[in-house]
């Protein structure tokens, strides 16, 4: 296969995973407003901080299984090593039952110890139904790895969507009856968040299922690929187990580090202002001021509306460099163990590119439309919560890079390096939190501080690696002046055209859809015309010979 045709696979099996993810974010947004209608924000705060458990036990456990069985897989079958590659699936399914029944046990027995040590007790209900998600997780990790090793994103895509459809079916009907059964107990909140976390291992199982059903149908192809396994090298298990743990041991660490961040931030949040507690009868303070005192419903608000609201924002476009991060690492690893030194910096190139063109227009039009994005999404109008989100909206930028350059160095065999630049930087994001929520009247602010610097300082320190290591350099103007130029020019005429709708139709909806169909073609026609992307480029995305096609036509190529 040319470098071209490998560089458009490439391309293409990242865009369908991103496209799935992107997906996916859109229906957890979409299922998580009726959600909060539900259980309120005050319960979507306890939701989200139990998630933040969960993620780190997950973490632990078995998160970054995916990724080692994907990059393992892929070296091995880039040297036609198809039995080694299974042997390295089979060790990595003992590896995750263990792992995940492990994990699952301790989070169900601990939950409730969990939950005071936080300061938030009543999210010991939703923890213990999250707990066997663990282990099913574990499981589905490794089959999807598998089938990303082997260069296929359809069977990973597909289940994500699937498992998210399920999620939030039955988060909502959950959550609704059990709110309604449980209304006239003092913990009925916490019930309703047990409901939407009951929705999470719902879609997990039926997420399984459709990957193991696959498996079925893909053995017999694995059984001959096997077959034809003419490498004579035959790997011991104790040696793929040592080198699993030598590949997922920083792996974990890293991806630890970067979760854990919003787990000590809630944390940190929970303890620092419950030290301010009031009670409910003299509190005089409205979530739209931030005050010095605080009731512990003003305190799980503010939780909400930072981890839900405006976490659960920001995520939707970050998936993209996730999910591009997840597929480039089994392509990077082949090309790294050919020695393929020029094929990896293409693809770094193509990939911080891809990002950079989708990140910067949402992080100006997330922060431009923050106020309308609020009102409709989480039907919360007050000034604080599009404040939150005007504020950390640059994130989305910094994430994007700081998670495509971490797979980057993932993919060519530096594993410790994100681990150390993240540690470097959650080290310097815990002062500055404790400082800003300790020292001032920030509060929910400082959080939000936090998210953004926190993803900068790694994303700095993961540019000077990259460029040492892959003797890199990143071209500038296309990729970030004119994505900026261009998306500071479409924010100019997304707000302007939001505030003449809005005056005209008093419709914030129909205001906010119609001002974000604009913003989308403004910012994609300025794009071109500063030459900010290549027909070349635009044929790399699934179906972009088509939409060259419908440019030349009209004019814009």
């Amino acid at each position: 296969m040319s470098d071209r045709n490998k560089g458009n696979n490439f391309l293409i099996q990242g865009s369908i995973l991103a496209i799935a993810s992107l997906l996916v974010r859109v229906i957890g947004l979409i299922y998580k407003i009726p959600l909060q209608r539900i259980i309120g924000t005050e319960g979507m705060g306890l939701y989200q901080v139990s998630f933040g458990v969960y993620n780190i036990a997950l973490l632990l456990s078995s998160y970054s299984l995916p990724l080692a069985v994907s990059r393992l897989v892929a070296v091995r079958r880039a040297k036609k090593e198809h039995r080694n590659a299974y042997r390295v699936f089979l060790c990595a399914m003992g590896m995750a039952i263990v792992t995940g029944l492990i994990a699952m046990l301790v989070i169900f027995f601990g939950a409730d110890g969990i939950a005071n040590l936080m300061g938030y007790p009543d999210i010991a209900l939703p923890l213990r139904v999250l707990a066997p998600t663990i282990f099913v997780f574990a499981i589905m990790g490794v089959l999807r790895g598998f089938y990303q090793g082997k260069n296929t994103m359809i069977p990973t895509a597909v289940s994500q969507v699937l498992e998210q459809v399920v999620n939030a079916v039955v988060s909502i009907v959950a959550a609704y009856f059990l709110m309604k059964h449980y209304h006239d107990k003092v913990n009925a909140i916490a019930y309703g968040a047990a409901g939407s976390t009951l929705g999470t291992l719902s879609g997990a199982v039926v997420s399984l299922i459709f990957l193991l059903f696959i498996f079925v149908l893909y053995k017999p192809m694995v059984n001959r690929q096997n077959r034809k396994d003419i490498s004579g090298y035959r790997e011991g298990y104790k040696i793929i187990f040592k080198v699993l743990l030598l590949t997922i041991a920083p792996v974990i660490l890293s991806q630890t580090v970067y979760q854990i961040s919003g787990l000590i931030d809630t944390t940190l949040f929970g303890n620092i202002m419950g030290d301010r507690l009031i009670s409910a009868a003299d509190n005089e303070v409205l979530l739209s001021t931030i005050g010095a005192a605080y009731t512990s419903s003003d305190i799980a608000k503010l939780t909400g509306i930072y981890s839900n609201n405006y976490l659960t924002l920001v995520n939707v476009p970050i998936a993209i460099a996730t999910a591009m991060g997840a597929a480039s690492i089994a392509s990077l690893s082949a090309d790294y163990a050919h020695g393929n030194y020029d094929g990896i910096r293409s693809k770094v190139k193509a990939s911080v590119k891809f990002n950079m063109v989708i990140a910067i227009p949402s992080a100006v039009g997330m922060g431009v439309l923050a106020a309308p994005i609020m009102a409709v999404v989480w039907n919360e109008g007050s000034r604080l919560s599009a404040n939150v989100m005007i504020l950390g909206c640059i994130s989305i930028v910094f994430y994007a890079l700081s998670t495509i350059t971490t797979a980057v160095l993932q993919g060519i065999n530096k594993m410790n390096i994100p681990l150390i630049n993240s540690a470097i930087s959650l080290f310097i994001h815990i002062i500055l939190v404790f400082c800003l929520l300790k020292f001032t009247d920030l509060s929910v602010y400082a959080l939000v501080v936090g998210n953004v610097t926190f993803p900068l300082v790694v994303c700095i320190l993961n540019w000077l690696s990259v460029e040492k290591h892959l003797d890199y350099r990143q071209e500038i103007i296309k990729t970030f002046v004119v994505p900026a130029v261009s998306a500071a020019l479409m924010g100019v005429v997304t707000g302007l055209t939001y505030w003449g709708l809005h005056n005209l139709t008093d419709s914030i909806m129909a205001s906010l859809v119609l001002s974000i169909l604009v913003a989308v073609v403004v910012y994609f026609i300025i794009l071109v015309f500063l030459k900010g992307i290549s027909e070349e480029e635009l044929s790399r995305i699934p179906k972009g010979h088509a939409v060259v096609k419908v440019m030349k036509k009209l004019h814009m190529l």
